[in-house]
């Protein structure tokens, strides 16, 4: 899909429109409540779905097919890491008025991030044909990884970038009245905030290295890579609260999730075959849609059965201000 520089201009100055709202939003610390999150959530999710209609409209179905299997992919992968968001909000005991304004820094910075190596994967794509069979390799260890490293709660307390910023700048013990810098006798401290933020930055990176060849394997199109990710992204503050309550619930995402990156994987080394052999066939991106929305659609409705016996039938509502338990946090 050819796109000219007009329209990308246009596209990432409403990205960038639609970020600057959500900072709006979340610019007064206070703790995100249900009818809030639930408010902007579906704000992003209907532009999204407006967007792809526009595509089907203005460049065809064929397009708006791969857009929104690539954004499924991606909004369900979003979701997954959410779990570990919620792990490190709650190991740096971020309070609920500050905890929109880390998820904001996390979001914007892996809209960035993924901007970087959509670039970098596109270009690598369009000159290097075999690198179809690296991502689909990878996302076929990504989806065994997903499923064995299931229940293993990440250490993200002491990663490599939360001790590279205690060794450039003391940290206060303290929230200090939101703020991310404080100075502590005349000499500029970090605050448990700067850290929490710094934490969810360092996870963006390992999320992009599993999302980015996850949408090569479905459009090898980087305005429509862009797209899928930035509206995927977009919102993933207020869907957090909004789903803060159900995270513990989703007891098989892992194992669908696994199910879509192995099938995307087999998918790209399928597409690199048939590019050296024409007989070998391809799965289409109408196939890859319809596998998508049935694998995760069977593990949403499995999972709520599975939560529902699990807590003896009895169902327990989950406001903005619960937290998933640890034990459901993953690593990829």
């Amino acid at each position: 899909m050819t796109v000219p520089l007009w329209g990308w201009f246009v596209t990432v100055a409403g990205v960038g429109l639609l970020v600057a709202a959500d900072a709006w939003q979340a610019r007064r610390p206070h703790e995100v409540q249900f009818r809030e999150a639930l408010t902007w959530s579906l704000v992003y999710v209907g532009v999204a779905v407006l967007f792809g209609a526009a595509l089907a409209v203005f460049a065809g179905g064929k397009p708006a097919t791969a857009y929104f299997a690539g954004y499924l992919v991606e909004k369900s992968l979003s979701v997954d890491n959410l779990f570990v968001f919620a792990v490190i909000l709650a190991q740096f005991a971020v309070p609920a008025r500050n905890q929109q304004r880390v998820l904001l820094i996390g979001v914007v910075g892996a809209l960035a991030l993924r901007a970087a190596f959509i670039a970098a994967g596109a270009a690598v794509v369009q000159r290097f044909a075999v690198t179809f069979v690296v991502f689909g390799g990878f996302l076929l260890y990504t989806g065994v990884h997903l499923v064995r490293a299931h229940g293993q709660t990440p250490d993200v307390a002491n990663n490599r970038a939360v001790r590279l910023l205690r060794k450039v700048m003391p940290v206060t013990d303290g929230y200090q009245q939101d703020v991310l810098l404080t100075r502590v006798d005349g000499r500029r401290a970090a605050t448990p905030l700067l850290v929490a933020a710094i934490a969810i930055l360092s996870v963006d990176i390992l999320f992009a290295l599993d999302s980015i060849p996850a949408i090569f394997g479905i459009t090898d199109s980087g305005y429509l890579v862009f797209t899928a990710n930035a509206f995927a992204l977009l919102g993933l503050r207020a869907l957090y609260f909004l789903l803060v309550g159900l995270l513990n619930r989703l007891v098989h995402l892992h194992y669908g999730l696994a199910l879509v990156l192995v099938f995307i994987g087999v998918k790209l080394v399928l597409h690199y075959a048939h590019t050296v052999n024409p007989a070998v066939p391809e799965i289409s991106t109408l196939v890859s849609l319809l596998v998508v929305l049935g694998v995760l659609g069977v593990t949403a409705v499995t999972s709520l059965r599975a939560s529902h016996r699990r807590e003896g039938g009895s169902v327990t509502e989950g406001g903005a201000g619960d937290s998933p338990s640890h034990e459901r946090a993953t690593t990829r």
